[in-house]
Order: C-alpha cells, then sequence, then structure tokens
C-alpha cells in the first residue's frame, strides 16, 4: 500500500558558512492512511522544524516531502496544524476564530451549512457554553480546544500537532489527550503528534518514533503501540507490556543522549591552558612600589 505522507531523505540546516548548523539529517519516514504516529525528541532537535516542513512552512535543503506522491510545495487545507501557543486572533470569537478557516477553505459551502459545520466542531470540543467568548475570556485549556476545532473544521486529510498540550497543566493535558484521541477515532484522520512526553505518545499513537538530539538530529527505531483503544493511562500503566515499552523507550533516548554529550564534550574541549607565574622582576618591582608607599 502506497504511504500517504512520505518523507525521503530529508535534511535541513540554518545559516551558511562557519555558523551553519545542521538540525536535521537523513529523515526517512512513512506514515499511511488513518495512522497516528507520535515522534519523541529532546528539545532543540528539530521537532518543530521536521512539522513545518510537512505543513510547507519550510522547505528541505536536500530530500522531499511527498503527500499522495506529490511534493508539497506550501501550506495547504488538506493538513491542518494544531500548534503549541493556540494562535488565536484575539478581537475574534471562538465560532468567528473557526469561521475564518471554514471560509477559506469552502468558499462556496452555504451560510447554513458553515453555521452547522462550525457548531459542530464547538460541540466536539465541548465549548458550545462558550461559542461567543473572546480568547481572552477562555483558560489555556479551553484556548486549545478552539485550536482543535478549528483544525478539524478545516477537514485535513492529515493532522499536524506541533507539541500542542506541553503549555498545559497535568490535569487539562490528560483530559485534552483523551479527547483528541477520542476525536480522531470517529473518522481516524492521518495523524503526527510531536511530543517530548513518552507517556503522551504511549497513550494517543499507533507508533513511537524518537528523534535523535540535535544538531544532525535522524529518526531512530520506531516503537509499535498495540495496546488496545480507548486507553486509559491509569489502567495501563498496571500492565507490564507497558512499563516495559516505556523503559525501553526511555532507555534509548537516554542513550542516545548520553552518546550525544559525549561527542559534544569532546568537539568543544577547552584548551589546557596554565597561568603565567610573574616573573621575579616584576615581584620586585611591586615590593619596591609598596616601600615607597
Amino acid at each position: 500500500m502506497m504511504a500517504l505522507l512520505e518523507i525521503k531523505n530529508v535534511s535541513k540546516s540554518y545559516g551558511s558558512g562557519s555558523s551553519k548548523v545542521d538540525v536535521l539529517t537523513d529523515i526517512n519516514l512513512s506514515v499511511n492512511e488513518g495512522e497516528f504516529v507520535a515522534i519523541v525528541g529532546f528539545s532543540g532537535s528539530g521537532k518543530t522544524t521536521l512539522i513545518n516542513m510537512i505543513s510547507g512552512l519550510q522547505f528541505p535543503d536536500k530530500g522531499v516531502v511527498l503527500l499522495h506522491g506529490n511534493p508539497i510545495t506550501g501550506p495547504g487545507p488538506d493538513r491542518g496544524v494544531i500548534f503549541q501557543n493556540y494562535s488565536l486572533l484575539p478581537w475574534l470569537t471562538v465560532y468567528k476564530n473557526i469561521k475564518l478557516a471554514v471560509d477559506e477553505v469552502f468558499p462556496k459551502m452555504t451560510r447554513k451549512d458553515k453555521d452547522k459545520h462550525i457548531k459542530k466542531y464547538i460541540a466536539m470540543v465541548n465549548l458550545s457554553h462558550a461559542i461567543e467568548k473572546m480568547p481572552s475570556e477562555l483558560s489555556g485549556g479551553m484556548r486549545q480546544r478552539v485550536s482543535v476545532a478549528r483544525a478539524l473544521a478545516m477537514d485535513p486529510e492529515v493532522l499536524l500537532m506541533d507539541e500542542p498540550l506541553s503549555a498545559l497543566d497535568a490535569l487539562t493535558r490528560g483530559t485534552l489527550q483523551e479527547e483528541i484521541v477520542k476525536i480522531w477515532s470517529q473518522d481516524k484522520k492521518t495523524a503526527i503528534l510531536i511530543t517530548n512526553d513518552v507517556d503522551e505518545g504511549i497513550l494517543m499513537a499507533d507508533r513511537i518514533i524518537p528523534l535523535t538530539p540535535g544538531p544532525n538530529a535522524t529518526l531512530g527505531p520506531e516503537f509499535k503501540i498495540n495496546f488496545e483503544r480507548p486507553r486509559i493511562l491509569t489502567e495501563i500503566n498496571r500492565d507490564p507490556e507497558y512499563k516495559r515499552l516505556r523503559n525501553e523507550i526511555l532507555d534509548y533516548l537516554m542513550e542516545v543522549g548520553a552518546t550525544r554529550r559525549q561527542v559534544s564534550d569532546q568537539k568543544y574541549l577547552l584548551p589546557n591552558i596554565q597561568p603565567t607565574l610573574p616573573s621575579k622582576s616584576l615581584f620586585g618591582k611591586r615590593k619596591k612600589l609598596v616601600s615607597n608607599s
């Protein structure tokens, strides 16, 4: 079966000359239709750069990102993005923030159908009671629900999530994890989650793929998640397979992290500089100055 999304031999760097930094190197990934993939990695490893290349906001220096076998040449409604920072327009209500996206994607949809469509997704994220509220009147968790509803209302083929829950408190984060998976399971859109939380990946995804530390970050081996859905963390936490899988992923990340630190330490060793002692003449001069004072 042909993959819906493919990343082939992709590399990405920033800067030039002596200031050039190779962020991602030799990235290869295939994602099938309806699959939920989590990419887990360290902060600064290039996770956001990777998601930006899939969304069409950035382009690789080498290699290609394909959707349906065609190179991605820019952003499009076939890819909905949920960002970490909500990205809501503060002067628009919940309804109008979502309507703005719907107007862009479905310009020929009738006003009545648009209204029904928008309200459907607002209800899906349990925000019907806040439909006319402004972003400033919402909590962080509620704002992220609006972002989820806006992305889903565009009816994208691929849902891209760039650490969408990392800024939330643990309780809100856990609730939204379950809700996003519940919404995803209704039509099983292809989903890619960027996260630094292994538990989040196990709870939500079909497979987890680590991203090694940068620079020159690349994808590591995949870990398949075979727990039945819906998954409740407090329940699977008692499963020996969960503990084995979690420890295996964490051990891999710790190992590649330690290896990268050793390489970095060797690369940036400080020169062995010994202090130069003052000469006798200086001591004598200092003694003379002290005696004259």
